[in-house]
C-alpha cells in the first residue's frame, strides 16, 4: 500500500492507495478538485462542505449516465453553449435540491 498526497481546493491530503493505483488516484483527485473549483468559482457557494457534497453529487450523477460510446453513432454533439447552459440548469436544480435538504440549520441529519 502506497501514500500518494494530493491537493484539494488548495488543501492537501495524504491519501493511501494499492499498488499501482497512484495514476487512478491522481486523476480521481483531479477530477475531484476541478469540480470543487468550479462549484466554488461560480460564486453562490462559500461553505467547502457544501461544495464537496455538490461536488459529489455532480459525479455521480456523471457516473450514472450512459457512456458516451454507447450514444447513436449519428447523433451530433451539443455546442459547447448548450452543454454550459444544461450543467447550468442542473447545477442550479442541484443547488435548490441541496438547501431543501438542509434546511435552515446546514444540517443534513
Amino acid at each position: 500500500m502506497n501514500q500518494l498526497e494530493v491537493r484539494i481546493m488548495g488543501q492537501g491530503y495524504v491519501l493511501r492507495c494499492p499498488d499501482g493505483g497512484e495514476a487512478r488516484l491522481t486523476e480521481a483527485a483531479q477530477r475531484v478538485d476541478a469540480a470543487m473549483c468550479s462549484i466554488r468559482d461560480a460564486g453562490k457557494i462559500r461553505a467547502r462542505d457544501r461544495i464537496a457534497v455538490l461536488a459529489a453529487l455532480n459525479l455521480a450523477f456523471e457516473l450514472g449516465e450512459p457512456a458516451a460510446a454507447e450514444a447513436p453513432a449519428a447523433a451530433p454533439a451539443p455546442a459547447a453553449n448548450d452543454a454550459a447552459a444544461a450543467d447550468d440548469a442542473t447545477l442550479a436544480a442541484l443547488l435548490q435540491r441541496l438547501d431543501r435538504a438542509l434546511g435552515e440549520d446546514g444540517q443534513l441529519l
